[in-house]
């Protein structure tokens, strides 16, 4: 193949592929078949949207679905309940996103344009939930509830495609998408506006040096983006109906972002194209196997080798995905002539010993329930902990983190369930199978860094809950009630406070050892990877070993978690690991800040001591993620990095003191 057609034809080549594995095997009827591109249009705009966004501030918009949410349920409102022509409803829509688009951005987005992008990330999620509650909060307009509301076609044309019929609003959609979205080409690729849109994203630094508004554009990114969410939305309204509690599902989500990096985040054509391709792909999985749990799997498969099949790209924008993705550097340690001043020695050891006796005397004066949340918030620290080895220190992207805990759960329920395991030996088996698990993720996913890596452990996590670990594919999961068996057959801990004990002793070992891998030579050679990592290969780190043991300490910290978690609950249950619960994770992770240690703790306690230990309602929305987007607001670095700023205040005063002491003297 030569060079030209390479060009024109090659980076559509993993969505033929994708087609191709369609027709040979989840064969379709035609009318399926043009449903199935019908409803991958609509994705497309989903894609494209988060394509803009992504190129104008480098982060994955969570909100892109939320975005077109509200305008239409406004405008079917409008059409269902006060019979407002066809147009007139559609043209409110589309000005109202249009304007909430830029609101969003103004008030929101601009207030992180300096943040690490995996803290706008969480602020997008924070996003999405405000969206959400505005818009099912829309039909009280009208007197009415929230429903899946359809609007009517206003054309009166069919066609029927064997079983299949096909109405105006399916012409209307095969039309309006296609249309929609070669308007947003022509829009960056022949008007001056969109020539700056398009050269901001490339150099936004070198953009602004040059006079370019860039903040300006990013308005207006965030216009479009908005408006192409509105367009799938009202177009799925006529087709599926209104969606109820939130405009995306994960489903859509996953096959959305899985065009987003099949285009490499910017080639917008590939990117609607392989939406298409992948709403087909879906339809015929569902169409052949009568479950839609099945289409994570099989899309996962279809992504990675999609990825691994694309050429490495070797431009600025390319090596950005990574760079872009990463936070800031580590917690950095006291000076040592600072470290050994009495007062900061007592500081430090205060602290330690004030945490100490609250743990010792919390079982002592709370409830048993309490007792019980307060073991489950050492649970999700341990989860923050993997997190932070792999995130935080290795620069790995991971949105599917509780996939890992996941499978440690399953495994460890079963071997005491089934084989009278001892406990502490179940915890260890959990961790080596959590650890494989993510060695096995990570061989594929060595050549796949950000955003990339981000989406392909999204798609792992769903594939665990909703096949890999689910019994009605597989009979070994475990189904009963999960034993609490005297440690080494002689301690009993089946009590609240005796397993709150175990839990904080093995939260403690974990700690320790994470600490201990920290100051080691594979520690410093992890860290080393993240901020040069051809700079380490010079000095010849075994790159591909490194990143291998990442992966796996991070899978094998995460599988423990899962053992506990399974211990706490006395069982297995597939949908305690969704993927929301993977979001809260990594939320509870950024909030409590992946520089440190202490951050996992904070976020784990921050998340679910808001929700479970605060009674005041006003104070229990900061547990929410659209709570979360007002403490990052206040607190861009996340609660770590206002205990660092704390303590760095305290001790700039102590040294001030002794400074004054010794001038005395």
């Amino acid at each position: 193949m030569g060079p030209s057609v390479w060009r024109t034809f090659g980076p559509l080549s993993p969505a033929i592929a994708l087609v191709v594995v369609q027709l040979v095997f989840f064969g379709l009827p035609a009318g399926a078949w043009v449903r199935g591109v019908v409803l991958g249009l609509l994705t497309a705009l989903l894609a494209v949207g988060m394509a803009l966004v992504y190129r104008a501030n480098r982060v994955i918009n969570f909100a892109q679905a939320d975005l077109g949410y509200v305008p239409a349920a406004l405008s079917v409102g409008l059409i269902v309940f006060n019979g407002l022509p066809y147009l007139l409803g559609l043209t409110v829509g589309l000005v109202s996103s249009i304007v909430l688009g830029a609101i969003v951005e103004l008030a929101i987005v601009r207030r992180f344009v300096r943040s690490p992008r995996l803290v706008l990330t969480v602020a997008t999620i924070g996003i999405t939930q405000l969206l959400s509650v505005l818009a099912l909060s829309m039909p009280k307009l009208w007197d009415e509830t929230a429903a899946s509301e359809r609007v009517p076609a206003p054309l009166d044309w069919k066609l029927t495609i064997g079983t299949f019929i096909l109405n105006a609003n399916d012409l209307i959609a095969l039309i309006v998408a296609p249309v929609a979205m070669i308007a947003v080409g022509l829009f960056l690729s022949r008007t001056r506006i969109g020539t700056a849109v398009r050269a901001a994203a490339e150099r936004s630094d070198r953009a602004a040096l040059l006079g370019i508004p860039v903040g300006w554009l990013s308005t207006v990114v965030w216009m479009i983006a908005a408006a192409l969410s509105f367009m799938a939305l009202f177009l799925r309204a006529g087709i599926l109906g209104l969606p109820i509690g939130a405009a995306g599902s994960v489903s859509g989500l996953i096959l959305a972002l899985s065009a987003l990096v099949i285009g490499r985040l910017r080639h917008l054509p590939t990117i609607a194209v392989a939406a298409v391709a992948l709403g087909v792909l879906e339809y015929g999985i569902m169409w052949n196997a009568d479950s839609p749990l099945l289409v994570a799997p099989f899309v996962g498969v279809a992504v990675m080798v999609a990825l691994l099949m694309q050429r490495k790209g070797t431009t600025r924008l390319d090596q950005d995905t990574t760079a872009s993705w990463r936070l800031a550097d580590e917690v950095r340690e006291l000076p040592l002539h600072l470290a050994r001043l009495p007062l900061v020695r007592l500081m430090r050891w205060g602290t330690f010993a004030a945490i100490g006796a609250f743990l010792v005397v919390a079982p002592m004066i709370l409830r048993t329930d309490q007792i019980i949340k307060i073991t489950a918030v050492f649970v999700y620290a341990i989860i923050g902990l993997s997190l932070v080895v792999l995130t935080g220190w290795a620069g790995q992207i991971s949105l599917g983190q509780v996939g890992f805990v996941a499978i440690g759960a399953a495994v460890s329920a079963k071997c005491t369930t089934t084989w009278d395991v001892d406990m502490i030996l179940a915890v260890f088996i959990a961790a080596v199978a959590g650890g494989v698990a993510a060695f096995i993720v990570g061989v594929p996913a060595l050549r796949l860094r950000g955003l990339y890596l981000a989406v392909v452990t999204l798609i792992f996590a769903v594939s665990v809950t909703e096949w890999l670990l689910n019994d009605r594919f597989f009979d070994w999961i475990p189904n009963e009630r999960v034993k609490r068996l005297p440690l080494l057959g002689r301690l009993d801990i089946d009590t609240p406070v005796r397993f709150y004990t175990y839990t904080l002793v093995i939260l403690a070992i974990v700690v320790l050892a994470v600490r201990g891998i920290r100051r080691s030579r594979t520690g410093r050679a992890i860290l080393a990877l993240r901020d040069n990592e051809k700079g380490a290969q010079s000095y010849a780190v075994p790159v591909l070993r490194v990143k291998l043991a990442a992966f796996t300490i991070s899978g094998a910290v995460a599988g423990t978690a899962g053992a506990l978690y399974a211990q706490l609950n006395y069982s297995f249950d597939v949908t305690s690991y969704n993927v929301g619960r993977s979001v809260e994770v990594f939320t509870a992770s950024i909030v409590g800040g992946l520089g440190s240690l202490f951050g996992a703790v904070l976020g784990a306690a921050y998340l679910r001591g808001m929700e479970w230990f605060v009674t005041a309602d006003e104070w229990r929305f900061l547990s929410t993620a659209a709570g979360v987007l007002f403490v990052l607001l206040a607190l861009p670095g996340g609660l770590g990095a206002l205990v660092v700023r704390i303590r760095d205040e305290l001790v700039r005063r102590i040294e001030a003191r002794a400074g004054r002491g010794g001038d005395r003297s």
